[in-house]
C-alpha cells in the first residue's frame, strides 16, 4: 500500500510506503531513483498494528520509480503502484507519482 500526503507548510510530498508483516521476511528497503537505489537509506520499521513501513518526501509532480529489495537479493513490487515500467533488467520498476 502507498500513502500521499501534502506536507502542510512545505512544498513536499509525504510518500509512505506499507508492507502486512507477512511478507516481510528479514530486513526490507524501498530502494529507487530518489534514494539512488540504495538499500540502506529508507528501510521497513516494524510498527504495532502488523505492518512495516517507510516513508520518503518528494516534490509535487513528480514521477519516481522505485521497487522493494528484500534480504537475499529478492525483488518485491508494489501491486498499489501508479504504472510499471521495464526496466533493463528484463523485468519492470514501480511507479509512483506525486
Amino acid at each position: 500500500m502507498i500513502r500521499k500526503q501534502k506536507i502542510k507548510g512545505s512544498n513536499k510530498v509525504k510518500v509512505t510506503f506499507v508492507l502486512p508483516e507477512e511478507v516481510v521476511d528479514g530486513k526490507v528497503s524501498v530502494v529507487g531513483d530518489f534514494n539512488d537505489w540504495d538499500p540502506q537509506v529508507n528501510r521497513f520499521v516494524k510498527r504495532r498494528n502488523a505492518t512495516y513501513s517507510t516513508a520518503v518526501k518528494l516534490g509535487p509532480g513528480e514521477r519516481h520509480e522505485f521497487r522493494y529489495y528484500a534480504d537475499g537479493g529478492q525483488w518485491l513490487d508494489e501491486d498499489d503502484a501508479d504504472a510499471f515500467k521495464a526496466n533493463v533488467f528484463g523485468s519492470q520498476n514501480c511507479v509512483i507519482e506525486t
